[in-house]
């Protein structure tokens, strides 16, 4: 039922995990796309073929986007690549493996989150409110961490949490133009970024605190991404969609 056909899609972060099957996703509908990647050149290709492999056009351009301006040059590549954006998947992010109490986190460990999380947020958002097509998607992934707070990762909880204020807030701003705005929440799931500090019976001790009983794969947030970009969530704007298999029920 999810019919994307004629929709020109930007996917940040799209070398891998969650990105990488948003992308693939998109594409089954239809969908062209640009695979936007930091430093994964030879994934994020891989994935562009993945993606051409459904008969739709598809790229892999580089970004920074948490420097300054590379979220406008990222968007800019885009639409002369594409002809236009109509929709765009947010998910670059950066979420640190190792544990740090805030007592002793260090400034450099806070501002190197934050100008991947906090800066590369702010600059994606302003990039898509201005090239975003009227009636257009923007979807970002944020965390259950930015929900309810994560103990010893305090600088990533709280940029997520940024994210869902700032998803709430831009919503409205674009709602005249039809665009929605929207973000998913995952918990745990089954990437890459997770598992040097989530494997064994580290997982499974994750699983079994998950009311469904497993730890997500990347499918299963692909999914409801594609969804909130699609024409069946046209009526939906400012909402934050959890995925957590039951572990965090938020009203």
């Amino acid at each position: 039922m999810i019919d994307l056909r004629g929709r020109r899609v930007v996917v940040t972060g799209g070398g891998r995990g969650i990105g990488a099957a948003a992308a693939v996703l998109v594409a089954r509908a239809g969908a062209d796309v640009v695979v936007g990647y930091r430093a994964r050149k030879p994934e994020a290709e891989a994935v562009a073929l993945e993606c051409i492999s459904y008969g739709v056009r598809a790229a892999a351009i580089s970004a920074d986007l948490s420097q300054r301006g590379g979220a406008d040059a990222l968007c800019i590549a885009a639409t002369a690549t594409l002809g236009a954006i109509d929709i765009l998947v947010a998910n670059a992010g950066f979420w640190p493996t190792a544990a740090e109490p805030i007592a002793t986190m260090s400034d450099a460990r806070w501002q190197n989150t934050a100008a991947q999380n906090y800066e590369a947020m702010f600059q994606i958002a302003r990039a898509a409110a201005r090239s975003v097509t009227d009636g257009g998607r923007i979807v970002f992934v944020s965390s259950t961490a930015g929900q309810r707070g994560e103990a010893f990762h305090a600088d990533y909880a709280s940029a997520k949490g940024a994210m869902i204020s700032l998803t709430k807030s831009i919503a409205i701003e674009l709602a005249p133009r039809q665009v929605t705005v929207n973000a998913v929440a995952p918990g745990w799931v089954d990437t890459d970024a997770i598992a040097p500090v989530v494997f064994g019976d580290e997982a499974t001790r994750i699983a079994a605190n998950i009311p469904l009983g497993r730890i997500a794969t990347a499918a299963d947030i692909a999914g409801p991404i594609v969804f909130l970009a699609s024409p069946l969530a046209r009526h939906i704007t400012g909402e934050i969609l959890n995925i957590n298999g039951g572990s965090v029920l938020c009203g």
